[in-house]
């Protein structure tokens, strides 16, 4: 009979804030030795849906990897102010889902809204949609990449009055400064590396697995 191995696990959910899009919860943790002790967990859900009380993983928002030009020899990124950092960074169009929206339907309505270009997701295996974590030391937080092409001229119309950000149309050149040079977002650090490799009459090449 194989033995069973002890395993970590949460006791308790306590909710340490009540705001509309982030909260602080403390957990009671027991790790695999039966221990337990407080850790705190930044979450956009709620007590009875963050993932330390369901273990379900549920998508929070897109980042949307899409192309741009006749070439599709660009890629389009933002360059956005963060409070936490007190400064600009340079990062993916994306947003949060809305209820009732589809993956693909956030897609195109946060690239509408946060550029004023239209983006046409691309068809390609579902798994590369799953969610991701951002941070899973820190958050439940997850994100599906969503990938595609986008037409039309930038424009800033549809901006939050909260959101301060203008629209990059980023080529290879370009993209290897910024990785030498800016701030950062970590999913936009690793989809530029692919960017910078990408074959262009192929650029989706590097999504195709078989």
């Amino acid at each position: 009979i194989q033995e069973v191995q002890p395993m970590s696990k949460i006791n308790k959910i306590t909710p340490l804030t009540n705001v509309k899009f982030l909260n602080l919860y403390e957990l009671e943790a027991e790790n695999k030795f039966g221990n337990t002790h407080p850790y705190y967990v930044a979450s956009r859900k709620d007590k009875n849906t963050m993932m330390a009380a369901t273990k379900k993983v549920i998508p929070d928002g897109v980042v949307i990897y899409s192309l741009f030009g006749e070439k599709a020899d660009k890629l389009i990124m933002v360059k956005q102010f963060r409070y936490p950092l007190n400064d600009y960074t340079y990062e993916l169009p994306a947003g949060l889902i809305d209820p009732g929206e589809s993956v693909k339907e956030t897609a195109v309505r946060e690239m509408k809204e946060e550029t004023g270009l239209t983006f046409t997701p691309a068809e390609f295996d579902d798994f590369l949609s799953r969610p991701h974590f951002s941070s899973a030391g820190m958050t439940d937080e997850t994100n599906c990449t969503v990938y595609g092409i986008s037409t039309g001229m930038p424009n800033l119309d549809h901006l939050e009055p909260n959101e301060d950000l203008s629209v990059e149309l980023v080529d290879k050149t370009e993209a290897k400064r910024i990785l030498k040079e800016e701030n950062l977002s970590v999913k936009a650090y690793y989809l530029l590396l692919h960017f910078i490799q990408s074959d262009p009459s192929d650029p989706f090449a590097f999504l195709k697995l078989n």
